[in-house]
């Protein structure tokens, strides 16, 4: 057996890894028929405008998330706990990245997610789909973090992410991650946030309508919560929020809510990158 030191560019990685162990996770899945989505994205690919899945599952979060703020929380201390119940739902969203040469996972997080567009949480997933690691400033923390030695990149790390003061901008408030672009049809993680969203692929299944059975694209949802902070009642009520808001998802559910008009430009501005990167 032979071994090698740890990839310093994976080290962002093992201190989230080491942080998310005070988590008390459950785990809860449910299929969510794709239909009402496939048919806006078919239209709007007629338009010329691509939409991902994500984009769509991070848009209801932000709609679901914001009528349950006991869900959009954290929880912080063991001697004297703390519970911050933020008034904006920031989506935490992970990305199969190259940096110095090694495939990793870097985050981004899109703000305000309660108040924007489907076209807006387009904007930003691309952006940072996109762009290069090595160079966008946004990843300049995780490009500084890997170069610490490894007490001090942890220890920062640390302080970073648990400062409820800082969380929304740093891990977000709910954390959406996907493996739907290969064949996997359901997985749990724990993104360090109170509710995780894990997306598996979107498949042509049978399903019953009406007391007749055809084939629908379904795609499995998966919910990771965190049990110190909210329990499995409301935390199934989300996820049902979340399956209604998909399966009758139309051209309104793509604009931004009445009221908050404004907010398209708030949601296209970029924001640093989630130095968690999971």
């Amino acid at each position: 057996m032979s071994g090698s030191r740890f990839p310093a560019e994976r080290r962002h990685t093992l201190y989230h890894c080491d942080e998310i162990r005070a988590a008390a996770p459950v785990y809860l899945d449910t299929e969510v028929d794709m239909s009402g989505v496939e048919r806006h994205r078919a239209a709007a690919r007629q338009e010329g405008r691509r939409y991902s899945v994500v984009s769509y599952v991070l848009q209801a979060a932000g709609r679901v998330l914001a009528r349950h703020p006991e869900a959009n929380a954290a929880v912080r201390g063991r001697l004297r706990p703390r519970i911050a119940r933020y008034d904006t739902v920031s989506g935490k969203v992970t990305l199969d990245k190259t940096l110095g040469g090694r495939r990793v996972v870097l985050a981004t997080v899109v703000p305000e997610l309660e108040r924007s567009s489907l076209d807006a949480v387009q904007r930003h997933v691309e952006r940072f789909r996109d762009g290069d690691p090595e160079r966008m400033p946004e990843f300049a923390p995780v490009r500084k973090l890997h170069r610490l030695p490894v007490p001090v990149g942890r220890l920062l790390f640390r302080l970073a992410t648990r400062s409820l003061a800082h969380r929304t901008e740093l891990v977000g408030t709910v954390a959406v991650t996907s493996l739907g672009h290969r064949p996997v049809d359901g997985f749990q993680s724990v993104g360090g946030t109170t509710v995780t969203l894990g997306v598996g692929r979107v498949v042509e299944r049978a399903v019953v309508r009406d007391g007749a059975v055809v084939v629908a694209p379904v795609m499995r949802l998966s919910m990771a919560f965190d049990h110190r902070v909210v329990d499995g009642a409301e935390a199934a009520d989300v996820l049902a929020e979340l399956k209604e808001f998909l399966e009758t998802y139309g051209p309104q559910a793509a604009l931004v809510p009445d009221g908050d008009r404004s907010a398209v430009s708030r949601a296209t501005d970029p924001r640093p990158a989630s130095a968690a990167g999971s």
